[in-house]
């Protein structure tokens, strides 16, 4: 009967370690998001020589498909947007058919650009992956954390790392649409008559996005050729998005729902799909 009881006050020790050392892990996690929150918040710039609305004549120029959808989306004097905050619900695949209820945060900076996907992944019912992606200062990270204590991926860099998550940057980019004008940075390249490319740079960071647009004048889809973290290993893949669901936010129309797929030698793997539950932005 001792040995049984110590045994049971044994197993009841490591389990306190391992809470406590999983609590430690969730504040330090939660405390590396506050300080990238604060860092985009602190390099915040005045909006200097750009506008501070709206106005159809910034479209000069612009590809047809481009011009429908910002008349679509905007009305002439809305605000130019320099930050959003948006509350992510959704499902996260890590491969085909695991699917896994996700929430999170998205803090976006337009000037200067820059965004924090901060995440948490229920993988099985006691156990959370945190997921933390960004784009900040030329540089990209992306960090992956069972219970935020184990680490499953990390990656962070320019090159490469960079222009992947500048990407990303772009393709979240309709749902602050005010940030997709030249006014912003960003160069529209005419494709077709439903399809343009926007390509961005950021200081020696340069990222295209090919954006597919609706009969409606919406953004239907994205795709681009994105890096992908293989084995530690970024590899060129094709990268595609959906967007739908449209609706007026703040006087702009921005879509609530989409999900993105890898799309692979063995067909596409999509991997993210979910619905803005919530949008602040910041003027």
């Amino acid at each position: 009967m001792r040995i049984w009881r110590g045994i049971g006050i044994t197993a009841a020790g490591v389990l306190g370690v391992g809470i406590v050392a999983a609590a430690i892990a969730q504040a330090r996690w939660s405390s590396r998001s506050a300080r990238i929150a604060s860092r985009l918040a602190l390099g915040r710039v005045d909006a200097g020589s750009r506008p501070a609305s709206y106005s159809p004549d910034q479209l000069a120029g612009l590809p047809a498909p481009v011009v429908r959808y910002f008349e679509r989306v905007l009305r002439p004097g809305q605000r130019m947007i320099g930050a959003a905050r948006i509350v992510q619900r959704g499902e996260f695949a890590l491969s085909r058919d695991r699917w896994m209820p996700f929430t999170a945060t998205e803090l976006v900076s337009v000037r200067p650009l820059g965004f924090m996907w901060d995440a948490s992944i229920r993988m099985v019912p006691l156990a959370t992956m945190r997921v933390r992606d960004s784009y900040l200062d030329g540089t990209g990270t992306m960090e992956g954390r069972l219970l935020a204590l184990l680490p499953l991926v990390r990656q962070s860099g320019g090159g490469p790392m960079a222009a992947a998550t500048l990407q990303r940057y772009l393709a979240e980019a309709p749902w602050v649409p005010t940030a997709l004008l030249p006014s912003e940075g960003v160069r529209w390249t005419a494709l077709d008559d439903s399809s343009a490319r926007a390509t961005i740079t950021d200081g020696a960071v340069t990222a295209s996005v090919d954006f597919h647009f609706d009969r409606d004048g919406t953004i239907a889809g994205i795709s681009a050729d994105r890096y992908r973290e293989v084995g530690g290993t970024l590899v060129l893949t094709p990268w595609r998005g959906r967007w739908r669901g449209y609706e007026t936010v703040d006087g702009m129309l921005v879509p609530r729902e989409g999900d993105v797929s890898w799309q692979l030698p063995d067909g596409p793997h999509t991997y993210w799909r979910g619905r803005l539950e919530e949008v602040r932005y910041a003027w």
